[in-house]
């Protein structure tokens, strides 16, 4: 039996498996390396945060993207964006160095065990653990608002589901959304000769500024300082006192984690977008149905003014993601009925990212109810990994042979589910 399985080789898995790796546990790494950056991001998207807010975690603090970026001769510079396949190519180059062998092939199945887990690969390989970590990224909360989930996905897609937008050269699409990816893709879109607008619920769209220069004068710098989620006390806050955010009433995590830093779309593609695609703010899709050669969306413009309508051929939900537990389909019914939720459905962690069942933790987005804005970023993954480790040892000790923790046999792993469980 392992002592430690992490499931997700993105930014927060690898950076755990490189903390874990670093105290002797030998984790088990299961995923392809930076896989969402890989495959479902298109060609010429960019980083929105800063190179220096982006790195990955090793406990030495060597592997750090500059590292990477000064090897290619290519210098990581604040101020200027870094490609998204360089970012994905630094990650397999910080699992190379960091992390033991990690295993490309997918979970599929977890259940609880008699001192631990079982996991289930795609292949059916079955793989015991005393402590799993989840650090399954974003693509398993996928979210796409109810009018549209109907359509077939001909019709509609995500922004998450696209590594190439070049099937939609010569064509229609409406991309709805106000935040990054939707500004982003509509950008792409446009550049390639597509005839695209946005829909944004919002009154107006919303850009971020122009980061100031790292060194500035001191009073400047005390007004409002740099952090990984961008500049200001507040931003400091959520970025670099995340253990102080998980002490905020729940009600005010929750209300922060649905708020802070909210759709806004990078300085750098400001120019990209005004002038060069069609924007139409105030406006919500009330319902879509099917038309020969595409989808019409009935619109509310708000505010009295009067509904509209416009057929497209395609629609690109770039709304985001919604984290709960119901949306974690690899654990057994039975192990997911165990964990307590928040009232918005994530998942409740402790202070070292355990959930309700011992043994069992989270990281990245799923956390962000906990800890703050910082975990839909990669700068959380520093202080996730290294907090989430002391979990997982402080676990250990109590699990192994001759310890006072008691795991019962999930029924569903007992009765012989798992082999065929979902993707």
């Amino acid at each position: 039996m392992h002592d430690l399985l992490v499931v997700g080789a993105g930014p927060y898995g690898l950076s755990v498996a490189a903390h874990a790796a670093a105290a002797g546990l030998g984790p088990r790494v299961f995923g392809r390396p930076m896989a969402s950056w890989r495959d479902h991001m298109p060609r010429g998207m960019f980083l929105k945060s800063e190179p220096w807010a982006s790195d990955l975690s090793d406990p030495a603090g060597r592997l750090r993207l500059e590292t990477y970026c000064a090897e290619l001769g290519t210098p990581a510079r604040h101020g200027t964006p870094i490609p998204v396949e360089t970012f994905a190519a630094y990650g397999q180059w910080f699992a190379r160095h960091a992390v033991p062998e990690v295993d490309e092939r997918t979970i599929t199945w977890i259940a609880a065990r008699p001192g631990g887990f079982e996991a289930v690969t795609d292949d059916g390989e079955r793989v015991a653990a005393r402590a799993v970590v989840l650090a399954v990224g974003v693509l398993p909360f996928v979210e796409i608002p109810p009018v549209l989930r109907p359509l077939d996905p001909a019709l509609v897609s995500h922004s998450s589901h696209h590594a190439d937008l070049d099937r939609f050269r010569g064509r229609d699409v409406t991309v709805v959304g106000g935040g990054q990816a939707a500004l982003e893709t509509a950008a792409l879109l446009a550049e390639q000769g597509t005839r695209v607008r946005v829909l944004a619920r919002a009154d107006r769209l919303r850009w971020n500024d122009v980061p100031p220069p790292l060194d500035r004068p001191r009073t400047r710098a005390l007004r409002a300082p740099h952090s990984g989620l961008g500049c200001g006390w507040r931003n400091w806050f959520y970025a670099e006192r995340q253990g102080l955010y998980r002490r905020l009433p729940g009600t005010t995590r929750s209300r922060i984690a649905a708020t802070a830093l909210g759709p806004a779309g990078a300085w750098w593609i400001r120019d990209r977008v005004e002038g060069a695609v069609e924007v139409l703010t105030s406006h919500r899709v009330t319902a879509a149905r099917p038309v020969p050669g595409g989808v019409r969306l009935e619109l509310d413009a708000g505010a009295g003014r009067p509904s509209r309508s416009l057929e497209t051929e395609h629609v690109i939900a770039a709304t985001g993601f919604r984290a709960t537990r119901d949306r974690l389909a690899l654990l057994s019914p039975g192990l997911r009925a165990d964990l307590a939720t928040t009232p918005d459905g994530a998942p409740v962690v402790d202070h070292a990212f355990e959930t309700t069942y011992p043994g069992l933790f989270l990281a990245g987005l799923i956390t962000a109810p906990a800890f703050g804005p910082s975990m839909r970023f990669v700068h959380g993954a520093t202080f996730t990994a290294r907090t989430l480790l002391r979990g997982v040892l402080r676990h250990l000790r109590g699990s192994r042979p001759g310890g006072a923790v008691h795991v019962p046999v999930d029924r569903d792993l007992r009765e012989g589910v798992g082999v065929a469980g979902p993707a």
